[in-house]
């Protein structure tokens, strides 16, 4: 039996859609790095009971941080994207989070700078708070480690490859260093927005919208670029009609990084029959009803997609590339990963 609810939400289904693709679902998939990475902080002693925890999110890491603080008996401040919706606000209000939002802006790179700065204002005016980091400390690689050893016991030792997108480092990387420790065979597919800096698409923007929760206008310390083997960038309407198929054929509900890690994962198994892959539905889709779902009627057939391959990121277009990563280091001038824990002392 749980002892909390972010022990329930944080534990995904696997579902086996068909012949060499499942879905790992979460409701919420940043519960476990977060409740993992605020239990360390207290077993540590980094922070105490009745700290305050802040960090910036542009959505499901500031209701797992919210879970989190409220399992332990923490304060909890976050500073949320301007696409944090009226739902989340509320939940996190009778969680007790104290919750500052960006300005609406159609600049969504714009609004994770002012997200940063305010972040530092705040540690400023209050250098006792624990600045979470959840972008830059590999800390919330600790929670996937017992995600990853239930995926190996349940799809065995067959050849595997996991595709998730790529937000902070956190959940394809941390899913990938642990299933290499029981099979080094194991693969790693990243899925990216266009405009993204992580893996060198800024170039090349989305007219319509940098899918939320993936991909980033900064660098971010936490991704290790060289455990990834392969790239995909998709573009909004492409994602779109990845969650619509999903819907559709299989019956799951999820957002636009899930839709565009189906797309990824379904090409890549028509590709390569003899390896199961794996991808990552990061949480529901009740967030997109209006902007995704409601379009289901437009959305383009889903066996009609399929990305260009490039050789280099200077040929990246849209609406789907996609490239052999081949465990390269980051690109100029995303920075090489580092665990950079920054503690306080007391």
């Amino acid at each position: 039996m749980d002892e909390h609810i972010a022990d329930a939400i944080g534990r995904p289904d696997l579902i086996r859609l068909d012949e060499g693709l499942i879905c790992l679902r979460f409701e919420s998939m940043k519960a476990v790095s977060a409740t993992a990475a605020v239990r360390h902080l207290l077993d540590t002693g980094v922070v105490r009971p009745g700290d305050t925890l802040l960090d910036s999110s542009s959505g499901i890491y500031a209701y797992a941080l919210a879970l989190a603080c409220h399992r332990y008996g923490m304060r909890c401040h976050i500073i949320g994207s301007t696409t944090v919706d009226h739902q989340l606000r509320t939940q996190l209000a009778v969680l007790g989070a104290e919750f500052e939002q960006m300005d609406p802006s159609d600049d969504l790179k714009l609004d994770q700078k002012r997200r940063v700065a305010r972040i530092h204002e705040i540690l400023a005016a209050h250098p006792e708070y624990h600045w979470m980091r959840q972008y830059h400390d590999d800390i919330h690689y600790l929670g996937y480690r017992a995600v990853a050893d239930r995926i190996h016991e349940e799809t065995g030792t067959g050849p595997l490859t996991v595709v998730g997108g790529v937000g902070s480092g956190a959940s394809t990387g941390a899913l990938a260093r642990r299933l290499r420790e029981h099979s080094p065979g194991v693969g790693l597919i990243g899925v990216q927005p266009f405009g993204s800096v992580t893996f060198g698409s800024e170039h090349v923007p989305d007219p319509d919208i940098i899918i939320a929760g993936i991909g980033s206008s900064i660098p971010f310390a936490n991704v290790d670029h060289t455990l990834y083997d392969t790239l995909h960038w998709l573009g909004f309407g492409t994602a779109l009609a990845g969650s619509v198929d999903l819907l559709r054929r299989h019956a799951v509900f999820a957002g636009l990084s899930t839709g565009a890690a189906y797309l990824t994962a379904r090409w890549e198994r028509n590709r390569d029959p003899g390896r199961t892959f794996l991808f990552i539905a990061a949480d529901t889709g009740h967030r997109y009803t209006d902007s995704v779902f409601a379009r289901h009627r437009t959305a383009q057939p889903a066996d009609s997609l399929a990305p260009r391959t490039v050789a280099t990121l200077d040929d990246l277009a849209h609406p789907w590339s996609r490239m052999n990563w081949n465990r390269a280091p980051a690109p100029a001038p995303a920075p090489a990963p580092v665990a950079t824990r920054e503690r306080r002392t007391r």
